[in-house]
């Protein structure tokens, strides 16, 4: 029996592919035959990495999928999926050639259901709230009454309409500009901003109205719109909001320096009400008059009191002459009797007084005797210092230590110049000063 070996690698009928190739080839068979479609199901395994691109798995009780959705996609959501949240995916079918893996290339995402526009709400509420772009330090106080408004809507709408109406109404001569945008739909929140930034650049306007009327959550979109709401919290115009009716509020509300529940209540909020300033100028007026009156009256009486007190100039000249003659009278008297009063003493003292030479030779006589008295006190004090003066010498002469050393002895000190009384106080090699009746000697310590 023969047997016959076949080399397979070399047959021209078989194709063989690389795993790359076959990937590829899959690939290329999913993509283009295989519609854009719609799939629903629960996120797991949800990664960001730096690229900003999104990496998950869609899965349902039963199965699951891995899907990518791109950095160009996923920047333009309102939401960010969570882990577990059930979302709505529109996708194309791919194969990720790398692993051979089956995917969806997610174009969009919005989470399942009804209320996922009203979950965008609140994830975009929550995240500016968390930069503090709701806080009370940020808002501008409007402008007790604007020289210029400016009012950013729809220039066909309701709201322009009541708001011209109530601000005509309460106070005609301010200028108002309207600045017309779309109010609805894609354009209008790109609208919107170009009109912040239009009117901040003008310097026009000390106040500005941003406003629309009513409508489904769909229709305020637009004012819940990130790039609306951050442009409003940057804008340097004090900015009032007014979107919807009173039971809705945008986040545009939130950022706004002040929220208003409409446009009409906007623009009583804008605006004082001229009647009534006219009102309270009239009351002012009449208080104001009264004041002056009651002034007025006041002053009368003041001048007709002075005019009583008043008197003539030659009176008052004639009154202050025959004030001074008397003043003169009274100090001629005066002086007199002051003349006398000094002359009589001065008698006196002279009848009291001593024969003055007399006084002098006794004062004299006691100055001479004095100075000799005082002459031999000092001699007897002098002799009698001395004496004690020799005794103390004589006394400290017979004590003191260099009486000793005239008798040969030594008074011996260390370095710092301390007495030595002890052999004990010093060491061997130690430098000691001897002081002899007559000068000194450094000597060293050899041994003690």
């Amino acid at each position: 029996m023969t047997n016959t070996l076949t080399n397979t690698a070399n047959n021209p009928t078989r194709k063989i592919h690389s795993v790359t190739a076959l990937n590829r080839l899959s690939r290329q068979l999913l993509e283009p035959h295989l519609p854009m479609v719609w799939v629903e199901g629960e996120i797991s395994n949800f990664a960001k990495p730096s690229s900003g691109h999104w990496y998950f798995t869609l899965k349902d009780d039963a199965a699951q999928v891995r899907c990518a959705m791109f950095r160009s996609r996923s920047s333009g959501l309102r939401f960010t999926p969570q882990q577990g949240e059930q979302v709505l995916l529109r996708a194309r079918v791919s194969l990720y050639e790398g692993r051979g893996d089956y995917q969806l290339i997610a174009e969009h995402m919005e989470p399942a259901g009804h209320g996922a526009l009203q979950r965008a709400y609140e994830q975009l509420k929550n995240k500016l709230a968390s930069e503090g772009l709701f806080e009370p330090e940020r808002k501008q106080t409007l402008p007790e009454l604007p020289r210029h408004i400016g009012v950013i809507t729809s220039p066909t709408g309701a709201a322009i309409r009541d708001v011209l109406s109530v601000l005509q109404r309460r106070y005609p001569a301010i200028p108002v500009t309207v600045i017309p945008v779309p109010v609805q739909g894609t354009e209008a929140a790109p609208a919107i901003v170009r009109a912040l930034a239009l009117a901040a650049r003008s310097k026009l306007f000390d106040v500005l109205l941003v406003t629309r009327g009513g409508g489904s959550l769909e229709d305020l979109w637009p004012f819940n719109d990130e790039r609306v709401a951050r442009a409003i919290s940057l804008c340097p115009i004090p900015i009032i909001s007014a979107v919807g009716h009173e039971v809705d509020t945008t986040i545009a509300d939130y950022v706004a320096d002040v929220r208003a529940p409409t446009p009409s209540a906007a623009a009583e909020l804008v605006v004082p009400d001229m009647a009534e300033q006219l009102t309270r100028l009239q009351v002012r007026e009449h208080h104001l008059g009264q004041a002056i009156q009651r002034r007025l009256l006041s002053y009368s009486e003041q001048l007709k009191h002075l005019q009583k007190r008043l008197r003539h100039p030659g009176d008052n000249l004639k009154q202050q002459a025959q004030r001074l003659d008397q003043l003169e009278l009274r100090l001629n008297h005066i002086m007199a009797r002051q003349l006398e009063r000094n002359r009589q003493k001065l008698a006196n003292l002279k009848a009291r007084q001593p024969n003055p030479s007399r006084a002098l030779q006794e004062i004299k006589t006691r100055l001479t005797w004095a100075n000799s008295a005082l002459l031999q006190q000092w001699q007897t004090s002098h002799q009698r210092a001395s004496q004690r003066l020799s005794e103390n010498a004589h006394l400290l002469q017979s004590v003191s230590p260099l009486s000793t050393l005239g008798r040969g002895y030594a008074l011996i000190t260390d370095a710092q110049g301390v007495i030595v009384r002890d052999s004990n106080d010093v060491q061997s090699g130690d430098t000691v000063t001897a002081k002899l009746a007559q000068g000194e000697l450094r000597c060293r310590v050899l041994e003690r």
